[in-house]
């Protein structure tokens, strides 16, 4: 059964949009700005999702339990600009049922 989970997603405009993302297509959350087109074409997901590059870093405003960082976002991210306690790698975030409602913003472009 496919469940669809509803997550905000403020974009650097400070714009917030509510969205639909499917749970069962593997899909991340840098694939979902993608999807909506919530930020500029080259401007996230630059290097595909391999936590290779920040450009997908986001700020986790709800309360939601996450998978634990990795080892390569948490390196990433110790680079990055704009970090905050609450920066995350939108493309090491899976869309799982138990994220539902799960609110984001999109860090600044660096």
């Amino acid at each position: 059964m496919e469940q669809d989970i509803t997550i905000k997603i403020t974009d650097r405009d400070g714009v917030t949009h509510e969205v639909q993302a499917p749970t069962d297509m593997a899909m991340n959350l840098m694939e979902v700005v993608r999807s909506y087109e919530l930020a500029p074409e080259g401007t996230i997901g630059i290097c595909g999702g391999m936590a290779m590059c920040a450009s997908c870093q986001c700020y986790v405003k709800s309360d939601h339990v996450l998978p634990e960082m990795g080892d390569e976002e948490e390196a990433m991210l110790a680079e990055a600009f704009y970090v905050e306690d609450n920066s995350r790698l939108g493309c090491q975030i899976q869309m799982t049922p138990d994220l539902d409602g799960l609110e984001v913003e999109l860090a600044p472009e660096s």
